[in-house]
């Protein structure tokens, strides 16, 4: 009886195989693919959100902050969830709530509603990273691991540069609440499907305590810090007390929830992984970096649909760009990660990214369509090179029963370092832009020879003066565009630079443990 329990056990355990593993790796990727996608098919969509619900475009930005936020503070959760209900549960689970949450979204008639449905659907979607990446080593054949990591990856990858560019369709040629509608068959399809196929891969089940504190003391502070954020430009930063409130909170909230977290016996997030020194760079690393990349990729849209006379669908046509080289490239760099320093890989990808971001600062406002694109399709060549190889060195510093902790921490900072870096690129974007209105507002037209040549063209002394004002706006916009672009240049050198404080890996991290 005993040995046929145990037949049954191993075969319940064994990889996938044909058809099968196929159909499972789609599912799993597709679910990762909507979790990431979200976090970015509402930027092209901000402007049109705003205007049909009554708000600010600054406003807006709080549709992609809100959902990202969530989702970073349910990702350090995941391993505790998946423990205590066993994995393939906490990920079926998952996909059904967010495609609900989808629908609400969908079906919000204000902001405040709409951003109360994105954090639950944050919240749902957390999980569904890591636990794609978990079931996807689970599924596949020891030997086929570097597929899994190379699908898992190209998902993660492509999603958050196909967002704007199906959001952009969707908000033309339909209306704004399908880029939510969109993952509700999807959800509930790979949610009803995945039960069938993944249920035998079920973890086992285990009664372990929750760090209630550390849950509080993180939201408290991760809630204020992106609030203050969120709000600083709209009520002029610590001229207002609101703003001052908010800091206070969210230094205390933080300082207090590191000494809870480094004395708790079973933290909510494991912070004794910092004390690995690779561990440490390769998150600085990913926190510099994708900051960059992902206030880059916020920032374009905003800038092709405000000024350069981009409908949403031509914007995000050309943000998608930079997903083509990327898809082809990133299997070669899963097998390429395995024998190579990951700290070489890495250092070339940031840099890559950096050169390009660099190029990107020089934008004019005459600008065609290929030139906007071309640096974007050149930069897909170093997202698998930073990203890939930066995971793999990340969890091979830590010891192996570590490994769950330390990648919901990394996941956890690389989503807030996106949601900050949006928060950041459009206040800085907006200000940068005032001060070189009112820089061009002084040295424009001094002689009138400008004002003059208008008139003579048969332009009324309003006409000539509006036409002045909009040259001078347009200009300052791009002079703010291009500083964002030098900032994001200069964060990706210092990601770069970061990396190389990781010892050279002496194993190659088993990323199946990995929440």
């Amino acid at each position: 009886m005993s040995s046929s329990s145990s037949s049954s056990a191993d075969f319940l355990s064994q990889p996938l195989q044909g058809a099968q593993l196929i159909g499972a790796g789609m599912l799993l990727a597709a679910a990762n693919f909507i979790a990431v996608l979200d976090t970015t098919i509402a930027n092209v969509s901000v402007s049109t959100i705003s205007g049909a619900l009554g708000a600010s475009t600054s406003q807006g930005t709080y549709v992609i902050t809100s959902y990202a936020v969530a989702e970073a503070i349910t990702v350090p959760l995941t391993g505790w969830l998946a423990n205590r209900f066993g994995t393939v549960r906490v990920f079926i689970t998952s996909m059904i709530l967010f495609g609900i949450f989808s629908a609400l979204c969908g079906f919000a008639n204000s902001l405040g509603m709409l951003i109360a449905f994105r954090v639950l659907q944050g919240l749902a979607g957390g999980p569904l990273m890591p636990l794609s990446q978990t079931l996807l080593l689970r599924i596949f054949p020891k030997e086929k691991a570097p597929a899994a990591v190379g699908l898992w990856a190209m998902t993660t990858l492509i999603a958050p540069i196909a967002g704007p560019i199906l959001g952009g369709v969707l908000c033309d040629q339909y209306s704004w609440p399908y880029i939510f509608f969109i993952n509700v068959p999807v959800a509930l399809v790979c949610g009803y499907i995945g039960w069938k196929m993944l249920r035998r891969y079920e973890s086992p089940m285990m009664k372990l305590p929750i760090d209630k504190i550390g849950l509080i003391l993180m939201i408290i502070w991760v809630a204020a810090l992106q609030i203050m954020l969120d709000e600083g430009k709209e009520k002029d930063w610590f001229a207002s007390n609101e703003i001052i409130i908010l800091a206070l909170i969210a230094v205390a909230g933080f300082v207090a929830f590191l000494i809870w977290e480094l004395t708790e016996r079973n933290p909510i997030v494991d912070l004794r992984v910092f004390r690995h020194r690779g561990f440490t760079a390769s998150v600085t690393t990913i926190c510099l970096a994708f900051g960059a990349f992902f206030g880059a990729t916020v920032l374009t849209p905003l800038w092709l649909q405000g000024y350069m006379g981009y409908t949403a669908t031509h914007s995000g046509q050309t943000t998608a760009m930079s997903g083509i080289l990327a898809v082809l490239t990133a299997p070669f760099v899963a097998k390429l990660a395995t024998k190579v320093d990951p700290r070489k890989l890495v250092f070339f990808g940031v840099m890559w990214l950096g050169m390009v971001t660099l190029m990107r600062s020089f934008n004019t406002t005459d600008m065609t369509t290929f030139q906007i694109a071309w640096p974007l399709l050149a930069q897909g060549i170093g997202l698998p090179l930073f990203f890939v190889p930066l995971t793999a060195l990340a969890l091979s510093s830590v010891k192996p029963e570590e490994m769950a902790s330390a990648a919901g921490l990394m996941s956890f900072c690389r989503t807030m370092a996106g949601a900050i870096a949006t928060s950041l690129v459009n206040t800085g974007w907006e200000n940068q832009a005032i001060h070189y209105h009112a820089e061009l507002s002084g040295l424009v037209d001094r002689m009138g020879d400008a004002t003059n040549a208008l008139l003579q063209s048969g332009m009324s002394i309003d006409q000539a003066r509006l036409s002045i004002e909009q040259t001078v706006q347009s200009q300052s916009i791009m002079l703010s565009t291009n500083h964002i672009f030098m900032l994001a240049a200069g964060s990706f050198l210092l990601a770069a630079i970061a990396v190389w404080f990781a010892p050279k890996p002496t194993r190659v991290a088993d990323t199946s443990a990995a929440h």
